[in-house]
């Protein structure tokens, strides 16, 4: 164990020339395309990315090849299409770009069809009942607005993947969807502000927290290894309470993973900027720079498999579960999400002029009216098993989906409700017509950070925290974008009514404006979200508190939530269904993985155990009859008699649970409804978990430490 707690670093060294000068040398950007593509080519990839067109066969052949040029020249054999399937991870089938010709040689053949469509095998993926096992077509087909890139010898070319019937079977698709009705909607109400806008696209800088582990101890560990979370383990006497990891030196041992899986990700254009010491102990954080949504989902999905072969190197693995230890903070995956117009604005940056910070107010109070329209939907884009563990602990958001913008703005909402209450005096309208002087100009960064805050403003985005960190930022993105985009579309409407009936554009605006912020009071709260007050209180204002993850899921099933995806042209009515079905079956997967792995553990290694200790207590409490009588033994061997008592005790409450667990978990494999077998696992079989795990842990407690089994969260929390 020594050697494993004092393992030295892996020295690499990094690229001796600045990051600017290797940030994305392997990705197929504009400079790649404009060396290695022809001005017809090139322009066509410009056109599809930012304005959707179509690439013809015939450019996509000019394409492909140049395409494989770079590739080559980067020591590419193989070319895959990268893609996010259902399953919350990467996937790709390699092909190789050669290609046997008659007299026995061999040519390299990458043409148009190859780059722009292929067709893997999808009968083993998700699909939530979209298609039967035995139809197993699926396509895959190339999303330009993603640049390709190269991983080790392989071209990958990000896509999304659909079924032969054209149903989304992946994160990508409906992200696109959700991301093209943003677009349009965000850019009709800019028109109201300035006539030169002509696209807004949503940005995204995700912050990934993650866990570090040693590789040994991770072996020694089958519950974290098949998991991804330690269900046993009594907390160390120290743990985050001194609170001296947070921002703190990073360990030598560490810094050379992060040095080296930053490299790769600089190499890939992934624009990794920060890096610290999270709260709890081997707790760590990387961010990026804000890049356009689609691209930085994409990037964080690369991200998180680079770390995990980087990890490997250094004799680490990578804990991306939520909540990986019990009684110390979690990993979210905040998702700080703004829009920005192609003439350069943050739409969420307060300005310096009243009209541009009346632009400000009307996609800042949009925002927060959609979450309070359509507050489940959030909550169920981030539901998940991992996530069901974090959402109201240790420096994590509640499951109350609430939104936080601080004082300053806070009473300018308010001030802005009171005055324009349909009692308007002579001078504020005289106001509004000059330009609408009555609104004060707005400082940026004018609002504190709460990090109880589920979606929290902080100065010129909106950061929704309780995003997972093991989950796909699609998700999120998808459900924000579609539900802003869908409130943006009723606010215009409404607008526009108001100038028909021949009211002024801008008191049109305002006015529209403070029905939302009246009838958006509620989601708005600025205090402790982890208090039990605020659970009260939340209650009385009629916000939902859905704490477990198939019933969160119950949204989408909902008729108005279908209908308002079908309606922006996100997800089909079977899509969401879909989407439904496999999120229920997922989360029932993993608490019956966690079931077996927990009865497991608990039967053949800790009682096992526990036994074994037993037996050496009776021998030494029979030595000691022997050795001094039995009259005189029975005060020497007190302290023994109890502590056998106690583990007996505790030895036939873990049997006891674990056997009722079991039974529970076949009950419950007798359902045949998704849902009621997903709450039944809810329900009957997990909360055995936390009971097997106190007695366990109290056993950790009582027996030899050279006995135990399993590496302590000791080990694993302090490893350098």
């Amino acid at each position: 164990m020594e050697d494993v707690l004092h393992r030295a670093p892996r020295q690499v060294d990094p690229p001796a020339n600045k990051i600017s000068e290797y940030f994305g040398t392997q990705v197929f950007n504009e400079d790649a395309m404009r060396m290695f593509l022809s001005e017809d080519a090139f322009l066509a990839v410009q056109q599809a990315i930012h304005k959707g067109e179509r690439i013809s066969r015939t450019m996509a052949d000019q394409v492909a090849s140049g395409m494989k040029e770079w590739a080559a020249s980067k020591g590419a054999t193989h070319y895959t299409h990268w893609f996010q399937p259902l399953t919350g991870l990467s996937a790709e089938k390699h092909d190789a770009f050669f290609e046997p010709i008659p007299g026995g040689r061999s040519i390299e053949r990458f043409e148009g069809g190859m780059l722009v469509q292929q067709e893997p095998d999808a009968s083993s993926f998700p699909s939530g009942g979209i298609r039967n096992t035995f139809e197993a077509r699926g396509y895959t087909a190339w999303d330009p607005s993603s640049p390709a890139f190269i991983m080790g010898r392989t071209l990958c070319i990000p896509t999304i993947f659909i079924s032969y019937t054209g149903d989304a079977l992946d994160y990508k698709t409906p992200l696109l969807r959700a991301l093209h009705t943003m677009d349009q909607a965000a850019t009709e109400v800019c028109q109201y502000f300035d006539k030169e806008v002509t696209k807004v696209v949503a940005t995204l800088g995700w912050e990934q927290e993650y866990f570090l582990v040693d590789k040994a101890l991770y072996y020694a560990r089958p519950d974290i290894m098949l998991t991804g979370r330690a269900l046993f383990g009594h907390a160390p006497a120290k743990g985050q309470q001194l609170e001296d990891h947070y921002f703190g030196s990073i360990p030598e041992r560490v810094q050379a993973f992060m040095r080296e899986f930053e490299t790769e990700a600089l190499k890939l254009g992934i624009p990794v900027k920060t890096r610290h010491n999270e709260v709890a102990p081997n707790q760590f954080e990387c961010a990026p720079v804000f890049e356009e949504t689609n691209l930085a989902v994409d990037h964080n999905v690369l991200l998180m498999d680079l770390m995990e072969k980087v990890a490997r190197k250094h004799d680490f693995r990578v804990l991306l579960h939520e909540k990986p230890y019990a009684g110390i903070n979690g990993s979210g995956k905040h998702n700080n999400w703004s829009l920005a117009t192609n003439t350069g604005i943050n739409l969420l940056r307060p300005a310096r002029t009243p009209k541009e910070n009346l632009r400000f107010l009307t996609f800042f109070v949009n925002t927060i009216k959609a979450i309070h329209t359509h507050a489940d939907i959030l909550r169920a884009s981030i539901a998940s098993a991992g996530n069901d563990h974090r959402l109201g602990a240790n420096e994590a958001p509640p499951a109350i989906i609430s939104v936080f913008i601080g004082d300053e703005l806070g009473r300018l909402l308010d001030e802005l409700e009171r005055d324009i209450k349909g009692r308007m005096s002579a001078e504020a309208k005289t106001e509004i017509k000059l330009n609408i002087g009555r609104i004060p100009q707005i400082l940026r960064d004018n609002t504190d950070r709460n990090r109880t805050s589920p979606f929290a403003f902080t100065g010129n985005k909106f950061e929704f925290r309780a995003v997972g960190s093991s989950a796909n930022c699609a998700a999120a993105m998808t459900a924000l974008n579609t539900i802003v985009a869908a409130q943006l579309r009723a606010f215009k409407k409404d607008v526009d009514a108001l100038i028909r009936k021949g009211t002024k554009k801008d008191e049109a605006i305002l006015q529209v404006l403070r029905e939302e912020i009246a009838s958006s009071r509620p989601i708005r709260f600025e205090g402790n979200g982890y208090s039990e007050e605020w659970v009260k209180e939340a209650a009385k204002r009629g916000l939902s508190n859905i704490k477990d993850t198939p019933r969160a899921l119950d949204v989408w099933v909902r008729k108005e939530v279908k209908s308002l995806y079908a309606e922006l042209g996100v997800l089909t009515s079977k899509e969401v269904d879909a989407r439904h079905e496999i999120e229920l079956h997922s989360y029932t997967l993993r608490i019956q993985i966690e079931s077996r792995v927990c009865g497991d553990l608990a039967q053949n290694h800790i009682v096992p155990t526990a036994i074994n200790y037993q037996n050496r207590l009776i021998e030494n409490v029979r030595g000691l009859r022997e050795l001094f009588g039995a009259e005189k033994a029975r005060k020497t061997s007190a302290t023994q008699i109890r502590l056998l008592e106690e583990i007996s005790d505790h030895i036939h409450e873990v049997m006891e649970l674990s056997e009722r667990m079991l039974e529970a978990r076949k009950k419950a494999n007798e359902i045949e409804d998704s849902r009621k077998k997903a709450i039944a696992y809810c329900d009957e079989v997990r909360p055995f978990l936390d009971q097997i795990r106190y007695h366990s842990d109290k056993l950790e407690l009582l027996i030899d430490d050279e006995l135990w089994p399993l590496p302590k969260l000791r080990e694993l929390l302090f490893v350098r």
